[in-house]
């Protein structure tokens, strides 16, 4: 798999995990009432594990781009705009 390819992949992931989490997260929350129509054991189980799995593909997707995040770094702290690839 190629590397557009792969951070194509990890970034689709990391929506559909956020998607889930923020859902999870509205569904939990107390003023909403929805947790009355909901199991609460399955929606905090849901919740925490694509939590989890959400902080592991940024990770995943900090060290893919982690050259990119040096550069730019250099680039606002530095006059030289010039970074290597």
């Amino acid at each position: 798999m190629d590397r557009s390819r792969l951070n194509y992949v990890i970034d689709f992931i990391l929506l559909i995990l956020f998607l889930i989490v923020f859902i999870t997260g509205l569904i939990k929350l107390p003023i909403l009432k929805l947790h009355l129509v909901v199991p609460m054991q399955q929606m905090t189980m849901l919740h925490d594990v694509s939590g989890v799995l959400f902080g592991v593909f940024i990770i995943v997707h900090l060290i893919l781009h982690w050259n990119w995040i040096k550069c730019m770094t250099k680039n606002i702290f530095k006059r030289d705009n010039k970074c290597k690839k």
